[in-house]
């Protein structure tokens, strides 16, 4: 039987993650010098909270080969396969570790890169768990990701650009601009990597354009569809029901984890179409 490995930034909630026994690696996250580990020791509001009062900027990294490969022998052990989706490769360095961890096996492991982040990367994880419970092997589960990561649409509103610029994932330049004119960004991945898709002033223009981008992007019947937010409930419920009234897909909303929200930023989203 194939078994799920990912890393801890894909955002699904925990009753998903224990119910199709999908096996996470945990990522590392550093607040002022303190180190913690994505959902084993820090969870979304505590994060949240500890951000909002960081001298710098929470630093995050991958968790290390040595972990994905316990994670692989112990599946192996089991009788079972394991075949890992990663964060996008382009947002860090994940992919690497758990591709240097295969290396490391007797037998190499299927190292898949979602190209995506948070649930955008989540329901990729899903998608597989579900197919594997169902008795798919790992190429008909690869066949479908391979599909599914082609045809993700994934929308980041940002109500803040600090962060995403302190991190190094929007121009230093682009940012000031933006922070200085009041204006907030709708930024979108695309092929694993983040970039500006509009800049818009005011709260009311910025929700008015997010449900509009919604209503055009059109997400194919197959998809399940996903929101995770950084203490931002409100909005995040918003969207959700503007999809259910023009779509019949599967609709996930989840807390955004500290590895995703600390370049989100406070009041941050990440939707996956």
């Amino acid at each position: 039987m194939v078994k799920i490995v990912t890393d801890s930034s894909c955002d699904l909630p925990e009753n998903v993650i224990n119910e199709l026994d999908i096996r996470m690696v945990s990522m590392n996250v550093d607040v002022d010098g303190v180190e913690y580990k994505e959902r084993i020791n820090l969870e979304p509001h505590e994060f949240w909270e500890k951000m909002r009062h960081a001298v710098n900027l929470p630093k995050t990294s991958q968790p290390s080969p040595l972990e994905f490969e316990e994670e692989f022998l112990k599946i192996e052990k089991e009788g079972n396969t394991p075949l890992c989706i990663t964060i996008s490769s382009n947002l860090s360095g994940t992919y690497q570790s758990a591709l240097m961890a295969s290396k490391m096996m007797k037998e190499e492991i299927t190292i898949f890169d979602s190209l995506a982040g948070s649930l955008s990367h989540g329901v990729q994880v899903l998608k597989a768990a579900r197919m594997a419970r169902d008795g798919a092997n790992k190429e008909e589960i690869l066949e479908e990701l391979t599909k599914y990561r082609k045809t993700v649409k994934i929308i980041i509103p940002l109500f803040t650009v600090e962060n995403i610029v302190k991190g190094g994932r929007l121009n230093k330049l682009q940012g000031g601009v933006v922070k200085l004119l009041n204006i907030k960004v709708i930024a979108e991945g695309i092929d694993g990597a983040v970039e500006v898709r509009k800049k818009v002033r005011g709260r009311k223009r910025f929700i008015e354009e997010i449900s509009n981008i919604i209503q055009t992007l059109k997400p194919e019947s197959y998809k399940i569809l996903g929101i995770t937010h950084v203490d931002n409930m409100e909005d995040a419920q918003r969207f959700k029901s503007e999809m259910e009234q023009l779509y019949d897909n599967e609709i996930i909303i989840n807390d955004m984890g500290p590895v995703m929200a600390t370049y989100a930023g406070e009041k941050g989203l990440i939707l996956a179409l």
